[in-house]
């Protein structure tokens, strides 16, 4: 890659996530940020002042199409609501635009297939927003499981949960068909990092929730059936205190990453037990997760790479979350 090389980015929408996307694309090496647009009077002029003084070149937009018709902007990311992420990444794509999408890509499988469609037949690249997977811990993890330490793995537990504030109360608006809830904004989170430790997909599944007057869930807990005994659990809420962790337990130990989800000023903190009575607590180095996505998107569209997250890893977790769904509202467990 030229070193000089830069992807030229737009912002489709003014959502509180720009508060650490932003100035990732800001940052990166390997980007430039063109424009930003928001359907609000204002608020991509207001982002802009806040997360972006001193960069006066960059354009705001009141019409989320006249980003899209920009020549200039070669990739968006698309922060908007749940059930509209489908919609927007097929209108990007149509202008030829890569897409890097907010989680989840779609509702549904067949939307994601339909992107996939469009992404192959406009040649651009699209990937799934779980920044998550692009921290340095995650890799760590992987070498202490790859060591044999804790034997072969038999559980997961995922957890993800924090209080409410009032203002982000919206999260609720709406049912759960139609994106709203703890399960499509957080729990999303917690079932991708359940499938990052086994190789096959689930079987089947099991979960419960507590629902808003909405139909929007508050909190879900359930059980992904691996087969011959392996078990994943995943539990988040709106209304629980914070906790952004996953546990791995083996035949001969277990592991625990304390926070996954890192947050500005988080230490990443890993910690391991073995059946034999020895323990470990590694502290690493911080790392910001939104840059690393940002810079990781960008290399593979600039030097015609695959994104680390495909469209088959898509595909899985909504077929899971969807499955989930359906058991917590019919009692009944589900077939994957």
């Amino acid at each position: 890659m030229n070193n000089q090389a830069k992807l030229r980015w737009g912002i489709l929408g003014a959502a509180r996530v720009n508060e650490r996307l932003l100035p990732a694309i800001l940052e990166a090496p390997n980007t430039e940020l063109i424009a930003i647009a928001s359907r609000r009077p204002g608020a991509a002029a207001e982002t802009l002042a806040k997360y972006a003084p001193c960069y006066p070149h960059i354009q705001a937009y009141d019409d989320l199409d006249v980003l899209l018709s920009n020549p200039d902007v070669q990739a968006v990311y698309l922060p908007m609501a749940n059930h509209e992420h489908a919609e927007w990444a097929l209108r990007a794509i149509a202008q030829r635009k890569h897409v890097l999408c907010e989680k989840p890509m779609a509702l549904t499988v067949a939307d994601i297939d339909a992107i996939e469609t469009a992404a192959r037949r406009y040649k651009v690249t699209v990937m799934e927003g779980f920044m998550y997977r692009f921290h340095p811990q995650h890799a760590r993890v992987r070498e202490i499981l790859n060591s044999g330490l804790i034997g072969e793995i038999r559980s997961v537990r995922a957890s993800f949960s924090f209080m409410m504030r009032p203002a982000r109360m919206y999260r609720l608006a709406e049912n759960v068909s139609h994106g709203g809830g703890a399960m499509w904004d957080i729990g999303c989170y917690a079932i991708h990092t359940l499938r990052m430790f086994f190789e096959q997909p689930p079987l089947a599944v099991t979960a419960m929730a507590r629902y808003a007057d909405s139909g929007a869930d508050i909190s879900t807990s359930g059980i992904l059936d691996y087969g011959d005994g392996k078990f994943a659990q995943f539990d988040f809420s709106f209304e629980r205190g914070r906790r952004c962790e996953y546990e791995i337990v083996g035949t001969q130990g277990g592991l625990k990453c304390h926070v996954v989800w890192q947050l500005p000023g988080d230490v990443p903190v890993i910690s391991w037990w073995t059946e034999d009575g020895r323990q470990g607590e590694e502290r690493l180095p911080a790392a910001n997760h939104f840059n690393l996505e940002i810079e990781h998107f960008s290399d593979c569209v600039l030097n015609n790479k695959e994104p680390r997250l495909s469209f088959e890893d898509a595909r899985e977790n909504c077929q899971i979350i969807v499955a989930a769904l359906e058991s917590a509202a019919t009692g009944q467990v589900v077939k994957i």
